[in-house]
């Protein structure tokens, strides 16, 4: 594998809707990637939407790892001088509490073989916004002093959302807290829904609720009642970003758009006559919480600039959708 002046980073969970577009990204600046995907024993597993990226056959590397066994990651890491560690588990078939221990012990057996790299220089790590937004606090913006509150989503979250929140707000603090006390580089970034276009195979979970209205998924509604947004380069721009920025530290919204349901709605009815959409009777009786949106302040007062807004990554996604036969 060919190394340029970028130099080698490594990015977990390759196969993500995140993680995909991040290797793009990284492989377009000119960074040497390797990515960790997950065992494959039989083989059925298409990798070509990765290793057919601009550059990836000369700057691309394929590691097979698993959160399941940390120690998995160490030969991917060893070599690299940036960590983005965006693998998140998301098979629900198992108790809650494996799932919960899985994200935790996975991020930490990550950071130890960074720890123990004499080359990472510092690690990105991929949050949620499902960290900062449920805590009972009723504010119309978030920034990454506030916390989620566990025992509230214990008590008031279904399972799979549940084990979601859980998982992601107990991971990044323990990812935190083993930054300060091993003196690791550990900066977080705190995405909104990611909306925009896609490399993966599979519909992301994101634009599945984003897009609900438009695909008719009447039950993710109610989660547009009050809905942040970023587009999904602009994510992975951040990211990068964040890893090259000297004075970077701890945690970092980045969500760039707030919509209501019925401004979403009044948009995709302008901007895409050719959906049937619901009635507008029908829009003004979902009940839900309407959560906060997250401040991205911190983020632009070191200099991060945002490329697209409303139009460009619903425009993005919708026509990537369009490609690949899920719209």
């Amino acid at each position: 594998m060919e190394e340029d002046g970028k130099g080698t980073v490594c990015v977990t969970g390759g196969t993500g809707f995140v993680a995909s577009w991040l290797i793009k990204r990284l492989l377009e600046e000119g960074y040497s990637v390797r990515a960790t995907v997950r065992a494959d024993p039989g083989n059925k597993r298409d990798l070509s939407f990765l290793t057919n990226l601009p550059g990836a056959a000369e700057r691309l590397k394929i590691f097979i790892a698993d959160l399941n066994d940390p120690d998995s990651f160490d030969a991917a890491i060893e070599g690299s001088k940036g960590v983005f560690h965006v693998a998140t588990p998301l098979e629900f078939d198992v108790p809650e509490e494996v799932f919960i221990e899985t994200a935790i012990n996975g991020t930490l057996g990550i950071l130890k073989a960074c720890l123990k790299s004499s080359t990472v220089k510092r690690v990105v790590y991929t949050s949620s916004q499902a960290t900062v937004i449920f805590n009972g606090r009723y504010v119309e913006t978030m920034d990454e002093t506030f916390w989620t509150d566990v025992d509230l989503v214990r008590e008031k979250q279904v399972r799979n959302q549940r084990c979601y929140s859980v998982s992601k707000t107990l991971a990044e603090r323990a990812a935190l807290e083993f930054g300060a006390r091993n003196g690791l580089d550990i900066v977080t970034v705190i995405p909104s829904l990611v909306v925009g276009p896609f490399v993966c195979p599979k519909f992301p979970g994101s634009l599945q609720t984003t897009l609900s209205l438009l695909i008719g998924l009447q039950r993710q509604y109610q989660y547009l009642l009050n809905v942040s947004t970023v587009h999904v380069d602009d994510l992975a721009r951040a990211h990068i970003f964040l890893l090259e920025h000297p004075d970077a530290t701890g945690r970092y919204n980045c969500s760039s758009n707030m919509m209501s349901l019925q401004n979403l709605y009044e948009f995709f009815r302008a901007k895409y006559p050719e959906f049937p959409l619901p009635t507008a009777e029908s829009i003004a009786e979902i009940k839900g919480e309407k959560y906060p949106g997250l401040s991205s302040k911190k983020l632009l007062e070191i200099g991060f600039e945002f490329n697209s807004g409303v139009e460009e990554m619903f425009d993005d996604a919708v026509k990537c959708c369009k490609e690949k036969g899920y719209l």
